[in-house]
């Protein structure tokens, strides 16, 4: 952490000099001693402080300075330093001036010139000073920091990308963080432009960027290294990162690409209780951080935010086509794109997308709900999982069901969880009738299955967890599927109406091959799946031995 900031400004060079030098061999162990020439200059360094996420204590400011007055910089410094001690120096005639802006710029001392010696003159007053801001004081806010509005889907979408790519940041909510004013205020950012991203190294503002400028900033990799690759992965979920795992491991030059960050649906549940290998349950996030940094230190590549939206085949090789009219060659190819939830259909839900209803985004926005009431929609394990997350800020919780119960739908240890917390509420044979809200959630209008009555109910957040379907859309005619959009593999292919007009190949399909030969699937978007994290990371892996198998006939 930088040392908190003592600024001398004095438009003369020797006291300028003479400040900057007493202050050195005092405090320079502590603090960093810092000077300006102009009122202008010295506001100039101040709001770069505070973009950086430094901490100013000290504003020590000569009164007669051409362009600006000290007692005018020490005004306008206190909106983006409140809590810094402001000190004015001045002549003897100057007195009047120093006991005038005591009131209008919340002046804390003035020091008359000369101060000979500072030990009796300067310093104790300093030391006195000082102490009182140590005490108040709060700590910067340093690294990556997000400035936006709670309720705009904008800012959600950059926080949900951050969050996902395990970025740390810190979240600033313009309405209710007056930290955050105050630092748009001293980049000169508008409400408008928000969504607002800031770093700490001093390097430009970002406003309302999209993801992909984001990564581009923060130096993520978007261009793949070669031209052709052994085994390209469309979908960082569990199968995906596993096949990239094994498929780097095992010699084959390895690209994984995924449209969002690694992880996939299960990087978002905020504890993984039955994965082998962790009794006390992992994140998904952290399962994700650990297999995407075990895959690129066997060196698979990894590209994220880069969307596949269609695949040419030509001859033996893929070309996937990527959302910027880019291509990738690869000989095999894995898709593991898994599924998404599907959207509610109710009145209001579209509307407030973003803005209090959330798809998955539990582990995303769960500490902004503090003390709020939400409501989770599903009775799946994803949904449970959520659940219990947000039971540790929120104040309520309801999960709404259609069902009589979770038996049928919730592995048995979540359904206990529930049970043990107190602020978790089920209520059964109940659906969505609508939204409603200005700019944001504010009422949730829920439905009895058993009586058909409607009860308007005060809710902060709607979470969705229902529905999902496979993410296939973006595989060609060619890659069959079932009546429900999920890709057929192996034996499930060769019962397929179509597949003696597709298949030419002398052999049979591959165990997770696809109608395609070279093209394997696995995880959720596959027909059949088990829908658990174990079984995806088993497919993952056997595709990479399948994909030699393949490669060795091609």
């Amino acid at each position: 952490m930088n040392k908190p900031v003592l600024l001398i400004v004095d438009d003369d060079p020797q006291v300028l000099a003479a400040v900057r030098r007493d202050l050195r061999s005092r405090y320079r162990e502590n603090y960093t001693v810092m000077s300006a020439a102009s009122g202008q200059e010295a506001l100039n360094a101040i709001r770069e402080l505070k973009s950086r996420g430094d901490s100013l204590a000290m504003l020590i400011c000569d009164q007669r300075m051409p362009g600006m007055m000290g007692s005018e910089v020490l005004a306008k410094s206190r909106a983006i330093y409140p809590l810094a001690r402001r000190v004015l120096l001045t002549a003897y005639s100057d007195i009047d001036a120093a006991v005038k802006a005591i009131n209008e710029a919340h002046l804390d001392h003035y020091l008359s010139k000369p101060w000979d010696p500072p030990e009796e003159r300067l310093f104790p007053a300093i030391d006195d000073l000082l102490d009182a801001w140590q005490a108040e004081y709060l700590p910067e806010a340093k690294g990556l920091r997000l400035v936006g509005y709670q309720w705009s889907p904008q800012s959600h979408a950059i926080k949900d990308f951050l969050a996902s790519n395990l970025i740390p940041y810190r979240w600033l909510d313009v309405t209710r963080d007056a930290d955050a004013r105050a630092l748009l205020d001293a980049a000169g950012v508008t409400l408008e432009e928000l969504p607002a991203l800031f770093f700490d190294d001093g390097s430009p503002v970002m406003r309302n960027p999209d993801a992909r400028q984001v990564a581009e900033r923060l130096g993520k990799p978007l261009t793949a290294a070669f031209d052709v690759y052994d085994l390209a992965i469309v979908g960082a979920g569990p199968a995906g990162l596993a096949a990239a795992v094994y498929g780097a491991s095992e010699g084959l030059r390895t690209l994984l690409l995924d449209r969002h960050a690694p992880g996939g649906q299960a990087g978002s549940s905020s504890r993984i209780e039955n994965y082998l290998g962790f009794p006390a349950g992992v994140s998904g996030s952290e399962l994700a951080r650990r297999a995407i940094t075990q895959a690129q230190r066997l060196g698979a590549e990894f590209l994220a935010p880069l969307e596949v939206t269609g695949v040419a085949f030509d001859g033996g090789y893929k070309r996937l086509v990527l959302s910027d009219g880019r291509q990738v060659v690869t000989r095999a190819m894995l898709a593991s794109t898994g599924m998404f939830y599907r959207e509610h259909s109710a009145p209001g839900i579209a509307e407030h997308t973003g803005a209090g209803v959330y798809y998955g985004a539990a582990t995303t926005e769960a500490s902004a709900f503090r003390d709020r009431r939400v409501i989770v929609v599903g009775g799946g394990n994803s949904a449970g999982q959520g659940a219990i997350y947000l039971a540790r800020y929120a104040s309520q919780v309801e999960i709404v069901i259609r069902r009589d119960s979770l038996r049928e739908t919730m592995s048995q240890y979540l359904i206990e969880q529930i049970e043990k917390t107190p602020n978790i509420q089920l209520r059964p044979q109940t659906e969505v009738e609508r939204v409603e809200g200005e700019g944001h959630v504010e009422r949730v209008v829920l439905k009895s299955l058993a009586d058909g009555s409607t009860s308007p109910e005060q809710a902060d957040a709607l979470f969705i967890f229902i529905g999902t379907r496979p993410r296939s859309d973006w595989l060609p005619n060619e890659v069959l599927r079932d009546a429900k959009g999920f890709v057929l593999t192996g034996r499930d292919v060769m019962a397929a109406e179509d597949y003696a007009r597709i298949w030419k190949e002398q052999r049979e399909p591959l165990v997770l091959e696809t109608s395609v030969p070279g093209v394997f699937a696995a995880g959720d978007l596959r027909a059949g799946a088990m829908n658990r994290v174990a079984s995806a990371v088993g497919e993952g892996s056997m595709v990479v031995r399948l994909a030699h198998e393949y490669l060795a006939l091609t």
